[in-house]
């Protein structure tokens, strides 16, 4: 399995803090069945700033150490930048990394809030020929009150990937409520992990995949897991339609 979300790189954000859990978070990894990550650290939420330079360099060092010990885990470059205002000046400069250097580039919201100017930088986004991907809008308060702003960005062309953790519960049945509705509404086309350590943040993708295939059906996991592949190769990924009265109805908007 492909997981693109992960904060495995020491010491940068609040993932793994040092070596040794860099090393047990991948171990860890490989043991829930998955054989490659996007290392994605915290840009620009208030707290953590990692740009394109420092997120390289710290793969290829945390890549060698992997290499030393003999872990078989495939270790990509990635970052998960908190929407602002100026991420288009920050594309252009080169400080934004996409994911693996792909297309496809991670935007988060804040938890509380969606920004004004949104819309419109998805779009500008697209524009630069990026493809924004909302990472965790389950999580996002405004979008569970209002989940027909989550379809008008997918309609506009902007991807998202629920957390595995989410679809299991762990953040709460609210949001556990919440996500399996965003799969059912044909709104999310990746699942990952989000994970942060080995304890509370911990890699489920293998059980969240199983929890998709026994409520949603083995295509869906097959097409979320395809476009893992596709994103880190660089293709277009697959998109299922989101209908507005399949999602009224799912969302109980009538």
């Amino acid at each position: 399995m492909i997981d693109l979300h992960c904060h495995i790189i020491p010491g940068v954000d609040d993932g793994a803090q040092t070596e040794a859990d860099s090393l047990a978070m991948a171990r860890a990894a490989i043991a829930n069945g998955i054989h490659t990550v996007i290392a994605t650290p915290h840009h620009k939420n208030g707290a953590f700033e990692n740009n394109r330079e420092k997120i390289v360099a710290s793969t290829t060092y945390l890549k060698s150490i992997l290499e030393a010990e003999d872990i078989p885990l495939q270790l990509l470059a990635g970052q998960e930048t908190r929407i602002h205002m100026n991420m288009i000046e920050d594309i252009k400069n080169g400080e934004l990394l996409p994911l693996n250097n792909s297309r496809y580039l991670f935007v988060e919201l804040p938890f509380s809030t969606i920004p004004l100017y949104t819309e419109q930088l998805l779009f500008d986004i697209q524009l630069e020929g990026l493809i924004p991907i909302i990472v965790h809008p389950e999580r996002n308060e405004l979008l569970m009150k209002n989940p027909a702003r989550l379809y008008d960005f997918v309609q506009k062309g902007a991807l998202t990937q629920i957390t595995s953790g989410s679809l299991l519960g762990e953040f709460g049945k609210t949001i556990q409520t919440f996500t399996r509705q965003i799969i059912a509404a044909n709104l999310t086309h990746f699942i990952a992990g989000d994970a942060h350590n080995t304890t509370t943040r911990k890699f489920t993708l293998r059980e969240a995949y199983e929890e998709t295939r026994q409520i949603y059906g083995q295509e869906i996991v097959f097409l979320f897991r395809e476009n893992c592949q596709l994103l880190i190769d660089g293709h277009s990924v697959s998109r299922m339609e989101p209908s507005m009265i399949k999602k009224r109805k799912i969302f109980g908007l009538f």
